[in-house]
Order: C-alpha cells, then structure tokens, then sequence
C-alpha cells in the first residue's frame, strides 16, 4: 500500500504522524522552527533564572522572626562594665596581626602590633572569631553585633542597610557612639530607637583605592577626639557619654581598602595593622582620660572577615573566615596558660603564643558576650552562645568580676533567648504547616518550660556547674530545633526542583526529537487523555497553591510549581499520541550498544565537568583529549589530507589547556600584560590578508581598502591601551594615584573598541572580517583590565574556537562526501548515519552529542581558564582601578563582569558560524546542550551545603550559581551569535559573502579537503 508524501509524515524515530490538510512552504517551516525555538530558550531562560532563588530558599531562608521576650543578666555577683568599645579591623586576617616576622621586608618589625599583643600577653583574652558566609562586611557585622547570621540571599537583597529589622547589642545599649564607614554603620541605626545610634561618617568619595587608607582610620580617630572634646562644653553631651551602657563602635575599614589595593602580604597592609594598633593604643588612652581611669571600660578588637592572599573576600576560604578577636578591661579575664591537649593547632603555632590559652568563637558569640559585660537585653534575634556556658572550657569573663552565680545566670538568659527563638519559630510553623511535625526534643511548651525550670532550680541549690550544662544542653537543643525548623522545607522543595529540572530535559528533548511539531499538541487518540492530562495538571497547581497558602509559604514557591506543571504537562500531551502511533519493531531493532556506550561518554563528560571545579587540572586533561586523542581516531586518510588543520587545532588546544594549570594566585605583571596585547597584534597581523581578500572578493578593493582601515583603527586602540595601561600600572605601583587624562583616555579606549565590533557596513559581510573585527574589538579590554596572563588567554582561546569551525566542517564535509549520492543533495552521514543538511529542519544523532559536550566544555573554560574554580571571589581589583579608582561596588562588578563576558562574544560568534557550517538550523545544537547541563546543575544542587567548613559552605554555593549562570549564558551566547552574524549568513546563504564550504575528492570518497570562506 502506497501512501503519497504530502498524506503522511515519518518522525525521525520512526512513527507515523498525521496528515497534513495544507503543506506549509519551505520559507514557513523556517519560520516556525525559529519561533518555536525562540520561545523554548525564552521558557528556558526564565526558567533557569528563577530556579537560582531554589538554593537560597532550601538552604539559606531568613532566620528573623519577631515577638521574642526580652532576657538580661539580673543577679547578684555581676558587676558590669559602665561602656563597652568595639573596635573592628576590616578585613584583618587573624595570622597577620599575631605572627611575629609575617611580613618579608628588610624593614619590616618582628611584631606588626605592640600594642594588641601586649594586650593578649600580659592583661587579655584573646582566640579566633570564625566567621561565615558570605565573608562581606555587611553580614560579617550583623553576626557580631545582632548575635545573627544572614542568610545569603540578602546580601543581594540590599548593599548599605539590611533588608529586614533585627535587633542588636547597639539597639539595647543606652547610647551608641559609631565611626567609619557609610556603607557599614546607617543600618545599625536604621530600625533602631530614635537618638540611640549616633554616627559620623565620612564621604564615599574617601575610599579611593588609589591612595592611603589609613587616612580613612585616622579621621575615624580624630573623630572620636572631636567628640570627646566637644563633651566638655556641652553637658548634655556629657552626660549621655557617662551614662551606663554606652557603646562606642569604631569601624576601621582602612585595612579592608588597602588588603583590596595591595593585598594582605603588602607592605601598605602592614603599615596599616601599625596603625591601627596606634589608634587602639590612643584610644585606650584618651577613653582613660575622659573617664578619669574609672576602670570600667571593656574592650573588644576583632575583623568583619580576613582577605585571600589575591585580595579578596566573599567565599568561605579559611583566610577569609578565621578573623582575631582580643578582649580586655572591665570584666575580662587575663591571659592563662595553654590547655591539655593544646588550645593551638598549626595555624597558630607561628604565633609564638602556644604558652597561653587560644580560645575560639563563632562570630555570633561576639554579640553575646558583648551584652553579657554591660548587662543589657540580649539581641533578640541573637543565636550567639556566651563562650562562658561551657564550665569545662575557660571562656572570657573574670571570676572577679563575674562570680560563678553570675556566669550562671548569664547562661541561663543564654538558653532562654535561644528557646524564646525557637517557641516563635515553633508556633508560627505549627500554625500555618499542614500535617505538622515538631521537633521531638521541644515538642511542646512544657518541654521548653521544664528545661527552663530545671536550670533555675539547679541555680536556686547553688549547683552553678550543673547549671551551666543544662544551660549549654538547652542551648544546643534549641539551636537544633532552630535549624530543624529552618530547614522543615527542605524535602519539598528538593523535590519539586528535583521534577523541575527532569521535567526540563524531557521538555527540551521534544524539540530535539520532533522539532517542527514542538508546539503544535499532536491530538491525541482519545479526547478524555487530552482533557485527563490538563485536569491533572490544574489539580496538582490548585492543590499546591492552596497548601502553599495555608502555609503562608513565600511567593516564590507559587512560581516554582507551575515550571514542572507545565513541563510534564507540555511532555504528556506529546508523549501520550506518540506512544500509540509508535512502531514497537522498530525499538527492538535499535543499537542499544551504541546507545548506551554513548550515554555512558555523555555522563562521564559531565560529571568529568563537575569535578574541574574543584580540580583545576581536569580542564586541561579534557584540551589533551580534544586536542590530540580525538583527532587520532578520525580515519587514516582524513588525517593525512588534513595535516595543517590538525597541527593547528592540536597546538591552540595545548596552548589553551595550559592555563587552567598556573596558579590562580597572581601578582600584577605589567611585562605578560604587555606580551598579551603584542600577541594580539600579531594574530592580527598574520590574519589582515586572508581577511582583506575574502572582503575583495565580496566587495572588490574600494571594500577590501575601507576594512583595511577599520582594522588599523583597531590596532591602534589597542596599542593606545598598552601604552596608558602601562603608564597607569607604574602610577599605581608608585602610589601616585591615577592621573586623570590616563582615567580617561582608558575610558574611551574601551567604550570605543567595545561598540566597533557592532558597527559593520555592506561591504564587510563575511565571516572571517566578522570574526577578526570581534576579536580586536574587545582586545583592550583584556589589556585594560588584565592583572597577568588574562590577555594571551583571550588569544589562545579565540584561535582555538576558529580552529574548531576549521575542524568541524572538515569532520561534516568528510561523511558527505563518503556517503552515498543521494544522500550528499539533501544529507549527509556522519558515523554512518543520515545528516540533514537543510536549515529548515534539524534531525537530532548522536554525534552531535559530541560537539554539544564541546561547546559546554569551551562555556566551562572561558570563565575558569584564568580563574579559581572554587571561589567566586577569584576576580582580582587591581586592574579595576586603571578606570574606577575610588570605591563603587556596582561600577567595579559591572567591570569584572564585562571581561568575564567578553571571551564569551567571541564564543557566540563562533558557535553561530559552527552552525551555519554544518548546514544546521540555528540553536539546534543549544537545544542538546541545555538538556544535557542540568544534570551538572541538579547534582550541584543537592551538594549545597550549610553545614561544615565554610570552605565547602561557600564552594557548595558557587558551583551551584556558576553552573545555572553558565546555562543561562549558553543561551545568551547563543542568540547573540546569531544576531551578530546574521547578515553574514545571509549573506553565504545568497552565495554572496564567500564561496560556502567546498569539497575536493582524490578521486575515491576516502578523505576530504574543506576550504571554508
């Protein structure tokens, strides 16, 4: 039986799809494959995008509530202090203040700090005040002064206040005298009582990188003069400074500014820990003066967070989170001696200090102890615990002034403040969630008040020790029924991004499988499974949103679910009619072999990806597999016929690979950014006259002349920014500042080579002018902001990403020419099977899988190929300040994002001559990539962790961000190759811009030459 073609459609699995009443025209499929693309990447972008928000809220949701009772320390015993200090370094690392010769310099001192180890020998308690993530000054403070830890998702949520009220040990003070910086102290006043916090700032424009920051500590301290002296005209002054209960808050952000500029092992950071052990010193003295030596004064120095060895903060790297913390005067113990086992590990052992006690904090206790010595209600939203509960470790505070009963009263308001917290918590959960589980060990009210009445019993017996480990016991068990009912969500949202993300890979598989029916829903063999499948789908929505409500669940968990709803909506309603048309011989006799070798290669290929994250090596193992192993298996005659190809693509991926293996901890060298710009003119250069003839070809000499020019302006912009680079490098390394002509010139430079490669003219249309004007375009700015070998990098990735277009035709053109003649008209065979070479179709094969893992692999490397993997905090400052030399976080971070992004324009132009290439419909190889990656993205997802080190708190977090961010970039790049070269594949396509690729055979169909225009 005979069927004509225009009745019935096979799909490329086989299955008999239904007649078609009109037949669209060739120009109307294109069409509609591109739209139904488009709105594939757009569902896929939002998608993505949206899905970032899963990890915060299963992991990291806000940990403030509100209506907790109030609790202080009121017992006999206590005597507190009159005024508390807080003095905090910005980004002072712990094993810079205390090891004795840290600093490398013939004139350097053996003891940066005199001053604050003298303290620690001789009158002090001293340890280390661990710190979380995200290691910025904003959260870091909020946990020493609000006794909290933010959730990271608010550090996005606000720069210079916090999103949300909390309570703080300033707020329950009686007054609160603060200095520093804008960025730091208007949100310990924002939400407080009105006229508590007092605070003098300086302006933003001080914090210029490119000059002294002790000048910024300095004013802090003359401040603090000015103040003092002003008290003794203005009684009212006078006497909110004598009341009991003030708090002075000094924010030294110097050492944080010059740590950015110079980094932390510099001799500008040394000075700065100098100075700031005077202004402490001076300060001691002038608070002793004004207070005529009362002796009621307690001290506390500690940092926000420390500084990597490149100069930056924000991920949970061990120099980043072990901060100094020195307390002293009213109410603070002196130096004891080492424990048995020892107090010091072999981070500490440099110290010279392993004769006495090293007592460590998490940053939160910092808060505790604070309203422990001046006796005031503790922070409410406080989590912090008074080192001093545990009787069977020293903690911090005198016997002589705290006595055993006050110690044990201050542990009971300890455990009280973290069981209000957790009875809040309690009750608004068991409110609002159905089907409720409470915390087995708090599971009611009598729970929380019998452990409560225990303590103050054992206190009533005058059983102080035992009162303190039931303190302690109720502490941690509050602490863990906090946790446990800050993650009582967990489950439901792993599974519902779990289904999100299958539900995903099973939608985009649809358009890779049955493209030009993607959305047109088949109909069904039956109405009720069509109806069935959209009630089932409105349920399941309904039902979630109502228990959401019921829950008082955040609006974000309405958007989560209806992502999944509609994938596996959208994939039913396909799958269901396919299923019943599809012919059951035909899946018996499919290579499962090959099938499942391949899928084995693709999971191993990604889960080789996810390991490069924190195995840097692994990036260039897989350029030593693509470069020189892969190669190797093309047969024997594709490779002798193609010898130079192959040694160029062999060499560019050496080249490349090289660079994930150099150290990610680089210092400023002028010499290898200068070699980076020389490289680039080279390239251009050796490139000019294979270019001009293909653009004389398309538009004879007078359009060859015209481009001649353009690249010359090119070339010149980018020796202009070689020569301000290096003035300003020099200026910068003097402490000179930045001049302002060199500010500006750098200005245009890279404004102006950045718009060049958008604006093109007829006579320019093919694709190498298009990809040799992209790539000068954007060579100052891998000058400008270039700290090393960022700009050779920028040349060797470009040369190898052209090579891979060279390659691959010669792979495609290679099978048309050894498949049959009538399959080279219309397809080709790729591994023996049928390639289709029109561009209004795609029909998915498996070896395309091949050249998706390529472009994720190429996605992968232009971010990490110069970078650290396992910090987002990689990114280094000083090449910022040749532009931005004074502090503007938004300015500088639109900076380091633009060169992150760059290498991926010259990746997008790419990919979209790749495509074009290989005959293929546009973003049809994407489509492979975004159904493969998410396996990358959910593995990472369920690694996520908030517990352990904050090295794998604050990696776990990265890799789960770069990985969706890189997703959405693939697409990005993806549509912004296609809108670049547009016109040029228009133009190849109308045989106008070049001679499409061309196939020369040696008279049998066992090798191929490609020549590509």
């Amino acid at each position: 039986m005979s069927s004509s073609p225009t009745d019935i459609k096979t799909s490329p699995t086989g299955a008999t799809l239904p007649k078609n009443k009109t037949r669209t025209s060739h120009g109307g499929r294109a069409r509609k494959a591109i739209a139904n693309v488009a709105r594939l990447l757009v569902v896929g972008l939002v998608f993505h995008l949206v899905y970032i928000g899963t990890v915060f809220d299963c992991y990291f949701t806000s940990p403030v509530v509100h209506g907790m009772q109030r609790y202080k320390v009121e017992a006999p015993g206590s005597a507190k202090a009159q005024r508390l200090v807080l003095i905090v370094g910005d980004g002072l690392r712990a094993d810079m203040l205390f090891t004795p010769n840290a600093f490398p310099f013939n004139d350097a001192p053996k003891i940066v700090a005199p001053h604050l180890r003298s303290i620690v020998e001789t009158r002090g308690a001293f340890g280390i005040s661990h710190t979380r993530v995200p290691t910025e000054s904003r959260p870091g403070h909020v946990a020493l002064i609000g006794g909290m830890y933010e959730d990271v998702s608010a550090v996005t949520k606000g720069w210079k206040t916090n999103p949300v009220d909390f309570d703080s040990v300033f707020n329950q003070s009686t007054y609160t005298f603060s200095f520093g910086s804008p960025d730091i102290l208007p949100m310990f006043a924002h939400g407080a009582v009105p006229g508590k916090v007092k605070t003098w700032c300086y302006s933003e424009d001080d914090e210029d990188f490119t000059k002294d920051a002790t000048a910024l500590d300095l004013w802090v301290l003359d401040e603090l003069k000015t103040l003092l002296t002003n008290a003794t005209t203005d009684p009212l002054l006078d006497r909110q400074l004598r009341s009991p209960g003030v708090v002075f808050f000094l924010h030294l952000l110097g050492l944080d500014t010059t740590g950015h500029s110079y980094r932390p092992h510099s001799k500008e950071y040394m000075n700065n820990i100098m100075v700031v052990d005077n202004i402490v010193r001076e300060v001691e003295s002038l608070l002793s003066s004004f207070y005529n030596g009362d002796q009621q004064t307690s001290y506390v120095f500690t940092a926000d967070h420390g500084m990597s060895v490149i100069g930056n903060h924000g991920d949970g790297h061990p120099d980043n989170t072990r901060t100094p913390l020195i307390t002293w005067g009213r109410g603070i113990r002196g130096p004891l001696p080492d424990s048995i086992p020892s107090s010091h590990d072999s981070y500490s052992q440099p110290w010279g200090l392993d004769h006495l006690l090293r007592r460590d904090v998490e940053q939160a206790d910092v808060a505790s102890l604070m309203a422990a010595l001046i006796g005031s209600e503790w922070p409410v939203n406080s989590v912090g615990v008074l080192p001093d509960v545990d009787p069977s470790r020293p903690g911090y505070l005198a016997p002589d002034v705290y006595n055993d009963e006050a110690v044990a009263h201050a542990a009971l308001v300890n455990a009280k403040v973290i069981l209000e917290h957790y009875k809040i918590k309690h009750d608004l959960k068991e409110a609002n969630t159905i089907f409720y589980k409470p915390f087995m060990l708090l599971a009611s009210h009598m729970s929380l008040k019998s452990r409560i009445a225990e303590i103050e019993k054992l206190i009533q017996q005058k059983q102080w020790y035992a009162a303190r480990l039931k303190s302690g016991e109720a502490i941690q068990i509050g602490l863990d029924g906090l946790h446990y009912l800050q993650t009582y969500d967990r489950t439901l949202i792993r599974f519902i991004v779990s289904v999100a993300y299958l539900g995903w890979a099973a939608y985009g598989s649809l358009h890779i499988f049955r493209p030009a029916q993607a959305f047109a829903v088949a109909t069904p063999t039956s109405p009720i499974i069509q109806s069935s499948i959209t009630v089932l789908s409105l349920l399941v929505t309904v039902i979630s949103w109502s228990a959401f409500a019921i829950q008082k669940s955040p609006w974000s968990f309405y958007l989560y679910i209806l992502f999944p709803v509609y994938f596996w909506n959208q994939v039913l309603l396909r799958a269901v009619p396919a299923l019943s048309q599809l012919h059951w011989s035909g899946i018996f006799s499919l290579d499962y072999g090959r099938f499942i070798g391949t899928g084995v290669l693709v999971v191993g290929s990604l889960q080789a990806m996810v390991m490069g994250y924190t195995h840097r090596s692994i990036w260039s193992i897989g350029f030593f597999i693509t470069g020189v192993l892969w190669p190797l298996t093309w047969p024997a005659g594709l490779r002798q016929d193609n010898m130079p190809a192959i040694l160029l693509w062999g060499a560019s991926c050496a080249v490349t690979g090289l660079f994930p293996l150099l150290p990610v901890d680089k210092s400023e060298n002028l010499l290898l950014i200068e070699l980076g710009g020389v490289v680039m003119l080279v390239i251009a250069r050796v490139c000019m006259p294979y270019v001009m003839r293909s653009v004389e070809k398309r538009s004879g000499t007078i359009g060859a002349e015209a481009l001649k020019i353009r690249l010359y302006v090119q070339m010149a912009l980018v020796i202009v920014s070689m020569v301000v680079t290096a003035s300003s490098v020099r200026s910068l390394q003097a402490k000179l500042g930045l001049p302002i002509w060199n500010q500006i010139v750098g200005w245009i430079v890279l404004t102006l080579s950045s718009v060049l490669p958008f604006v093109h003219r007829e006579q320019h249309r093919t694709v190498s002018s298009r990809l040799l004007t992209s790539f000068l375009g954007f060579s100052p700015c891998f000058i400008i902001l270039s700290i090393s070998v960022e700009g050779l990098f920028y040349c060797a990735y470009a040369v190898t990403l052209v090579t891979w277009i060279l390659v691959e035709g010669i792979i495609r053109q290679y099978h048309l020419v050894t498949s049959s003649p009538a399959s080279v008209s219309d397809s080709g065979s790729e591994g023996g099977r049928t390639t289709h070479t029109s561009k209004d179709t795609y029909t998915f094969q498996l070896g395309d899988l091949r050249i998706a893992l390529f472009f994720l692999f190429f996605v992968q490397v232009g971010f990490f190929g110069t970078g650290n993997v396992a910090s987002i905090s990689s990114f280094y400052l000083e090449p910022v300040y040749r532009l931005i030399p004074k502090f503007s976080p938004f300015f500088m971070a639109g900076l380091l994002i633009f060169k992150i992004v760059v290498p991926y324009i010259i990746l997008s132009v790419t990919f979209a001559v790749l495509n074009n290439t290989l005959h293929l419909p546009p973003f049809s190889l994407l489509l492979v990539a975004l159904t493969l990656t998410d396996g990358m993205t959910l593995t990472f997802f369920f690694r996520v962790q908030d517990t352990g080190s904050w090295l794998e708190i604050g990696q776990s977090i990265s890799f789960f961000c770069i990985t969706s961010l890189l997703l959405l970039w693939s697409a990005g790049i993806c549509a912004l190759g296609e809108h670049l070269m547009v016109d040029v594949i228009a133009s190849r396509a109308r045989g106008v811009g070049g001679r499409a690729p061309r196939i020369s055979s040696s008279g049998s169909n066992s090798s191929a030459k490609v020549k590509v225009s």
